[in-house]
């Protein structure tokens, strides 16, 4: 049993031996396809913009160092030790060059005609990279123009956005005096240009870089990876080859995640070795000598370096292959966190105590924090500006995206954990709001129902707006239904008094009548007449004001409002029942306006309030005390009160004594219709006034207020007060 384990162990062995040098040859045999793909750069006739772009950096200092040579306004001491040995000293070998006034004047002197002449080309230029700089009077750069044969207009375009940067950037540290009226202009031949790149070594990262994002480069080393994996797994699952079971390979997983991420950061370094491979070969990049031996080295330096990439990788896959075989146990044990929560749970040390007090405090600081933004989200009012709201929630999902994005390689697992949390996230909000519009179904439901009394109760979270709508609805069809009740006891109420003012003089009639029939005596005759002529006046009056009360109510009544002077037309009530008034012993005291007061109202109309109100005063004040009428004159409306002393306890509800057949003196001994208070409250609500009738005590007090309206706005209501009238007569028809 014990050979037979030992030789499925060397078996493995053998297998994992044997796919490593596969895969390492197999990656070093691929080179000659990497280097069909990288031609272009391995003839050298070529540069990327990266290159000319970096190579461009230097001509922003170029121009002052260049300008002051010209006109030397800085000390040459200064610039040769703030610029001396800088890059544009090495740059300026390489490259054609001259300084232009506006003229186009060459201002350095030293450059022939021909160069000068191409300089000065602005299109078909015969070198492969060419800038000009134009500076204006103030040191202000105006213009960047950038063309050559090696670049295309997109090239040009982002060279100049470049050059525009970096000359914004040194604006900030440069030391020398700024070029002004000039243009300066530089040109590289093509040869000139790769010898530069060549002996600058900048070549080498960009060649990596392109190598790095080659499709076949990358497809290569996935297939390996995918081969070194799938290895990995079958060897470990495997029962019988007991591999992975050793210690090397029972690494925590955060440290082979570690490991293998570190692994692929550096890609960078095995890329450039591919690269100098088949650009040359190692030693010949090393010593300049190329030959047998270069080629031999450098096929065995290679192979080495990818069986110590593949194996590392390798390993780190036997590791998370444990996984496969471990199941649950894998993240328990393989697992710092766990080991770290189960060392926490057990307690540990007193510095361990000290630990866990602090994090569980910090814990329970983001939990409530959480909570808070949770109940932030259920209660979101949507009839209110969630600008702010809706900017945390972004604010708080880009800090998870920048933390995410930030882990690089471990960025993906991080993904997959918070695309998870957000999915629970988002299943608890849902369930919380599908749970909350349960409620406000279930309350919409209630007053469908006709359940008015029932309160509407419970939280609906962003539903609360409408919960309190719902409320208002529901207060709204109580207050409706209360009044309709109201509504029909005022109906029962108005037929019953209705009949019992009507019936009082309608019997004295009847009887007076059979008495003026059997009647033989002149002087009683007389006498019964006046009787009946005094009840049919009454029941007149009492026709007439319920017809009126009618029309005024249903809206049936034509207003003809005019220019109406109300201290005029009140002053006219008082003259008119000063008789009257004289007759009750009262002592009516007037605080009325001297000027006149106009008012856009309909005269007839104002003058029955006035009068009902007067009227109404002389039937129940006390006798012998004071009648206070009292007319104010604000801003935009006209203010009058009316205050006497009831002769009767006042005990009448102030709400329903304005209503049809309501009277203060509820045993009616009084005559009257019981409809003077109503009429003289609907033709002022008609003429958009208020009337409202209050009490302390015995003290009983009339106050009207009529609105000052202009005289077009008064005419459009009218036509629409008329409009409404014709269209309920039509209706009527």
């Amino acid at each position: 049993m014990d050979t037979k384990l030992k030789s499925s162990r060397r078996l493995a062995t053998i297998l994992t031996i044997a796919v490593l040098l596969i895969c390492s040859l197999g990656m070093v045999l691929a080179y000659p396809v990497f280097s069909r793909e990288m031609q272009s750069r391995l003839d050298g006739n070529t540069a990327s913009a990266d290159e000319i772009m970096r190579i461009s950096e230097g001509l922003i200092e170029g121009n002052y160092i260049l300008y002051n040579e010209v006109y030397e306004e800085t000390d040459r001491a200064y610039v040769l030790q703030q610029y001396g040995g800088d890059r544009f000293d090495l740059l300026r070998k390489y490259m054609d060059y001259e300084v232009f006034d506006w003229d186009g004047n060459a201002l350095l002197e030293s450059n022939s005609k021909t160069v000068l002449e191409n300089l000065a080309k602005k299109e078909d230029t015969d070198y492969a990279f060419r800038a000009a700089f134009t500076f204006q009077e103030d040191g202000e750069m105006s213009d960047i123009q950038v063309n050559g044969s090696m670049l295309n207009e997109r090239t040009e375009y982002e060279i100049e956005q470049y050059l525009l940067e970096q000359q914004v950037i040194n604006n900030e540290w440069r030391g020398i005096s700024d070029p002004s009226e000039v243009q300066i202009v530089y040109g590289v031949a093509e040869e000139n240009l790769n010898s530069y790149i060549e002996s600058n070594d900048m070549n080498i990262d960009s060649s990596v870089a392109e190598l790095m994002s080659n499709a076949m480069f990358g497809g290569f080393i996935m297939l390996f990876a995918a081969v070194l994996a799938v290895t990995a797994i079958v060897l470990s699952v495997k029962k019988s080859f007991e591999y992975g079971r050793q210690k090397v390979f029972s690494v925590p997983f955060e440290a082979v995640l570690i490991v293998l991420g570190v692994l692929v950061s550096a890609a960078y370094y095995p890329a450039k070795m591919v690269w100098i491979t088949i650009d040359g070969g190692i030693v010949e990049y090393l010593t300049g000598v190329n030959g047998q031996i270069n080629s031999v080295l450098s096929f065995v330096i290679n192979v080495a370096m990818w069986l110590l990439i593949f194996g590392i990788a390798f390993w780190g896959f036997v590791c998370l292959s444990a996984m496969f075989t471990m199941k649950k146990e894998y993240w328990t044990q393989r697992t710092l966190c766990a080991r770290f929560l189960r060392w926490m749970k057990q307690g540990g040390d007193e510095y361990g105590e000290k630990v866990k007090k602090g994090a569980g405090g910090i814990w329970s600081r983001i939990k409530q924090f959480l909570k808070k933004q949770y109940d932030m989200l259920m209660h979101l009012d949507f009839q209110d500006k969630t600008n702010r709201t809706i900017f945390k929630i972004i604010a708080i999902n880009f800090v998870v995206l920048l933390v995410v994005c930030s882990l690089w390689f471990y960025g993906i697992a991080a993904l997959f954990v918070y695309s998870v949390v957000l999915f629970i996230f988002l299943k608890k909000y849902s369930n919380d709001i599908q749970r909350k519009y349960r409620l406000l179904l279930s309350a919409t439901n209630q007053l469908a129902e006709g359940d008015l009394d029932t309160p509407i109760e419970g939280d609906m979270g962003i539903f609360n707006p409408i919960e309190e709508e719902l409320k208002k609805i529901q207060n709204g069809f109580k207050k409706a239904v209360e009044e309709e009740v109201k509504s029909e006891r005022m109906k029962t109420e108005l037929i019953t008094n209705v009949s019992h003012d009507l019936k009082t003089p309608l019997t004295a009639i009847i009887t007076y009548t059979d008495l003026v029939k059997n009647e033989t005596d002149v002087d009683k005759r007389k006498e019964y007449i006046q009787v009946l002529e005094r009840k049919s006046l009454r029941l007149k009056v009492l026709i007439e004001d319920l017809f009126e009360i009618s029309k005024a109510t249903s809206k049936n009544i034509t207003m003809n409002f005019m220019r109406v002077d109300i201290v005029d037309l009140l002053k006219q009530v008082g003259l008119e029942y000063d008789n009257k008034i004289k007759e009750t012993n009262l002592d009516f005291r007037w605080n009325l306006p001297e000027h006149k007061i106009v008012l856009w109202l309909d005269s007839q109309k104002t003058y029955r309030i006035f009068e009902n109100l007067i009227v109404n005063i002389t039937k129940y004040a006390m006798p012998h005390t004071r009648v206070y009428v009292e007319m104010r004159e604000l801003e935009n409306q006209v203010y009058i009160s009316m205050k006497n002393i009831s002769a009767t306890e006042l005990s009448f509800n102030t709400e329903e004594i304005t209503d049809r057949f309501v009277r203060g003196d509820a045993s009616r001994n009084t005559e009257g219709s019981g409809l003077g208070l109503a009429i003289a409250k609907t033709f002022t609500e008609l003429q958009h006034g208020n009337l409202k009738i209050s009490t302390d005590a015995d003290l009983y007090k009339a106050e009207i207020i009529f609105p000052k309206r202009l005289e077009a706005e008064a005419h459009n209501g009218e036509s629409e007060q008329n409009k409404t009238v014709q269209d309920g007569n039509e209706e009527r028809k």
